[in-house]
């Protein structure tokens, strides 16, 4: 079992929220440095809902300049509405040339739920057109989770090389890796499950810690492949501290202010989401300080708290 870590890379932006690709540029040479696969572009660490389509084409563009050859890039997308819009992204990461899209559940909005014809017939629209490998994604975001049968013939009749699952259900991502875990990569959608997925026989983690610490995310995979189990436990721990803080705050301003704090590239967001001040700032700082991140990582000189 080859396995393996994914960031879901932050899309750095300037004071007026203008995309900052020189910023962008030093942000992925990090992430390449460390070894880490990337996702660009997503809803949620990448603030994907916020991008243009022609910001979302050049943050691509980007991204396989400083990445591809040296570790997985590929587009993570947003949640969609319709096969059409999965499929305009879509056609934007192959023009881009990423490895692989990732395609998210239906959300078909207004917290109602597709039923199985319509997951059929959106799964089918998608993936029969796709230019690109495909990773399935079965996400929490959209109230619902694939049903096992329905990935299996995913996997069966299209270019599909992976799964990226989140949901605190155990079981269902073990029923996952038992039926296709000898086929495609299975990735849990955050850090939490990181150590029991690959327990269970599957590939790795995505996280947005690895936007702030992708070394720290690279070596707990990198212990538990050498059987050093205190250090792969230790590793999980400082990512959960990252991960609980980004929890508080809204995940991605939590990074951007830490990497702030840091003297790291990583740009403002844009708004509605706004970067930390007061007592937050400093209850990140406090964490980052804690788990010495700025040690782990090696950033030998700081910012002492810079924009």
């Amino acid at each position: 079992m080859q396995h393996s870590t994914h960031v879901i890379s932050l899309t750095p932006f300037d004071a007026e929220e203008r995309l900052d690709e020189a910023m962008l540029r030093a942000h992925l040479g990090r992430l390449r440095e460390a070894g880490i696969g990337v996702y660009l572009a997503g809803s949620g660490s990448g603030e994907g809902y916020s991008l243009t389509e022609e910001e979302t084409l050049r943050i691509l563009q980007i991204g396989v300049e400083e990445l591809k050859g040296h570790v997985p890039v590929r587009h993570m997308g947003v949640e969609p509405r319709t096969a059409k819009e999965m499929l305009r992204l879509a056609d934007i990461a192959a023009e881009a040339g990423v490895d692989a899209m990732q395609v998210y559940s239906l959300d078909v909005g207004h917290g109602h739920m597709p039923h199985r014809e319509e997951m059929d017939a959106y799964y089918n629209d998608v993936l029969s057109h796709m230019r690109l490998p495909a990773v399935i994604s079965t996400h929490q975001s959209v109230g619902y989770f694939l049903p096992l049968d329905l990935l299996a013939d995913l996997v069966d009749r299209y270019d599909v090389v992976g799964i990226n699952v989140t949901t605190p259900d155990h079981g269902y991502i073990m029923r996952i890796i038992d039926r296709l875990g000898d086929r495609v990569e299975i990735h849990c959608g955050g850090p939490m499950h990181a150590l029991s997925i690959m327990a269970l026989g599957g590939t790795g983690y995505l996280s947005s810690e690895g936007n702030l610490a992708p070394k720290l995310c690279v070596s707990l995979i990198e212990h538990w492949d050498s059987g050093d189990i205190a250090a792969a436990s230790e590793a999980y721990s400082r990512i959960m501290h990252l991960l609980e803080v980004n929890g508080r705050y809204m995940h991605i301003t939590a990074t951007k202010t830490a990497l702030s704090l840091l003297g790291l590239p990583g740009g403002y967001p844009r708004k509605p989401r706004l970067m930390l001040e007061g007592e937050a700032r400093e209850d990140v700082r406090r964490v980052i300080e804690a788990q010495r991140i700025a040690e782990v990582e090696g950033v030998t000189a700081t910012a002492g708290g810079a924009r």
